[in-house]
């Protein structure tokens, strides 16, 4: 079992994202059944030590860092962008500050959840304005120190190859 257990550790590792218990057994030509029940060991392996990593089961199986720990990974790894949301970002760059309002005409209702994820990823900060109806979107420095821009935030227009209209996607 322990031999298997290492297998699929392996497979978890280098798929890096989220397999099913028939693929994991196709690739390693094993049964699903005894695949399944080597995982629920390794997953019982994983939580009950103290370590950086876990195993996920939520819809299949990822081996993940833990939540605790993506701080870490965030400094270490680069943001990875959608295009549509890289250009969200960009006329938020350019127009910058952009009230929301007006981000949402130049880039449409998927704006919104752009706005979200740049939020979260530190990129962007949003602050009510002073009708307290819609928000003004600036960049912040982490934004300037991912782009490695120093200056004009135009640069990334030319780094991008972005039409400066913000054109919908």
């Amino acid at each position: 079992m322990e031999e298997l257990k290492s297998r699929i550790e392996a497979v978890l590792f280098i798929t890096a994202r989220v397999v099913q218990i028939e693929e994991i057994a196709q690739i390693l030509e094993e049964s699903p059944e005894k695949v399944e029940e080597a995982l629920l060991e390794l997953i019982m392996d994983y939580s009950s030590r103290e370590g950086a990593l876990e195993i996920d089961d939520e819809n299949g199986y990822i081996l993940q860092v833990k939540e605790e720990h993506l701080d870490i990974v965030e400094k270490l790894c680069p943001v990875e962008l959608k295009p549509a949301v890289l250009k969200t970002l960009t006329v938020i760059a350019l127009k910058e500050p952009i009230r929301q309002t007006d981000l949402k005409e130049l880039r449409g209702g998927d704006c919104y959840e752009h706005v979200k994820e740049l939020v979260e990823k530190g990129l962007i900060s949003k602050t009510r304005d002073k009708n307290g109806r819609s928000f003004n979107i600036k960049t912040t420095p982490k934004f300037a120190e991912y782009f490695k821009l120093k200056g004009d935030v135009r640069a990334l227009v030319k780094t991008l190859n972005i039409d400066q209209g913000g054109a919908k996607n």
